[in-house]
């Protein structure tokens, strides 16, 4: 007979409510709210734990089914900036307790994404003597080594440290990630469980691309699509650079979603660079749109273009492949998984704009057949969230089993 589990997750600087898109939203709030979604569906109770934010909801919303988000209030500034927050750990750690003894509850697992969440889950682990799993979706020390944007605080390389001595499972989203916990940070290496992120391919599914194209208001020319917060380790600025290397009596035009009011100033960077380019009439930035809206932008486009410094797996890659869009990437997260021929795209060593330059007028010359279309969604069938929820509760199951 299988446990039905009483799961906590926490998500506490981002809560799976938030637009996508923004400074400090993703791929994290997606994987979240879809992988509790899909535990829900074989009969568990999840409850996801955030910080309270602007506009306020009040604890508990129920996001479906057997899943509830509840708002942890702090009673300071509830849009403070991410890293202030770590000095309010041990107050959302206990108005967290009083809800759960308010309510009478009892969980039998801790699963907690990110470093801040994972120092909450640590507190809250050892008061409910429960197993803690934690997911960290990006680590300090990698955007450190890799001197692009701003430098992560020694607080968080020591917090994630602390985590992944105390924790009992960590799920790293590659091998590489792996590979990364075990030589920068000295975890155990069979502590880790490698689980890549997933897609929900009920949403991201193929539309007519003309339809898609009035939908959006967009013309018929080549269309390259940029999905993504205003991160510099996102690569943007190379990208939009490439774009003066690829020219011709109507060259292709750039579609940039992503940033939000939060990010206004990155966005400004963005297009003081536009306008340094002289590539004014070839962007169009349409900011952060409903994830629902997602799979417009994506069959729209002829090329997906990924060129980031660093993802700790990619999920845009299953999201435009799900939706037929070929894909040029870097050789980041997981595209080495992902993209095994040419009909699902490339990999560029690096992203220098020239590389990216040449590669995307590859792909851009490709039909978008019936029959490529096809062979991209096949690619990314067995990264469906059920897949992956199968192997996120087998590590459960592990955990409380020891």
């Amino acid at each position: 007979m299988i446990q039905r589990l009483n799961i906590a997750m926490i998500s506490i600087h981002s809560c799976p409510l938030a637009m996508l898109g923004g400074k400090d939203t993703g791929g994290m709030n997606v994987y979240v709210r879809e992988l509790a979604a899909e535990l829900a569906k074989r009969g568990h109770s999840i409850d996801i734990y955030t910080k309270a934010h602007q506009p306020q909801h009040g604890p508990p919303i129920n996001l479906g089914q057997n899943v509830r988000i509840i708002h942890l209030d702090t009673g300071a500034d509830e849009d403070m900036p991410k890293l202030a927050i770590y000095d309010y750990i041990h107050t959302l750690a206990e108005v967290a307790e009083n809800f759960r003894k308010y309510n009478q509850l009892q969980y039998d697992l801790l699963h907690s994404h990110y470093w801040l969440s994972g120092l909450i889950g640590q507190q809250l682990g050892e008061l409910w003597h429960v197993p803690r799993a934690v997911m960290f979706h990006t680590l300090g020390a990698i955007k450190n080594n890799l001197g692009i944007g701003e430098y992560e605080p020694e607080l968080r390389i020591d917090s994630e440290r602390e985590v992944i001595a105390n924790c009992d499972r960590i799920i790293a989203s590659t091998p590489s990630e792996r590979q990364a916990l075990v030589e920068l940070y000295d975890s155990a290496a069979e502590k880790i469980a490698v689980i890549p992120c997933g897609v929900n391919l009920d949403m991201f599914r193929p539309v007519d691309r003309e339809l898609a194209r009035r939908e959006l208001g967009l013309d018929h020319q080549k269309l390259i699509l940029f999905v993504g917060r205003m991160d510099p380790l996102k690569g943007l600025e190379p990208l939009l650079t490439a774009l003066t290397y690829m020219d011709g009596e109507k060259p292709p035009m750039l579609v940039v979603v992503g940033g939000d009011g939060q990010s206004r100033s990155q966005v400004e960077v963005a297009q003081n660079i536009v306008k340094k380019l002289n590539v004014e009439k070839r962007v169009q930035f349409f900011g952060s749109v409903a994830q629902s809206k997602l799979p417009l932008f994506y069959s729209a486009a002829d090329v997906c273009a990924i060129p980031s410094y660093y993802e700790s797996f990619g999920m845009v890659a299953l999201e435009s492949l799900a939706c037929g869009t070929p894909i040029v990437a870097t050789d980041v997260g997981g595209m080495k998984n992902i993209i095994r021929n040419r009909h699902i795209g490339c990999i560029v060593g690096n992203n220098s704009p020239l590389k990216l330059a040449e590669e995307i007028t590859g792909l851009l010359d490709c039909e978008k057949d019936a029959a490529n279309i096809k062979t991209r969604q096949n690619a990314v069938a067995g990264f469906s969230w059920a897949a992956i929820a199968d192997k996120v509760l087998l590590e459960y199951y592990r955990i409380i089993g020891s």
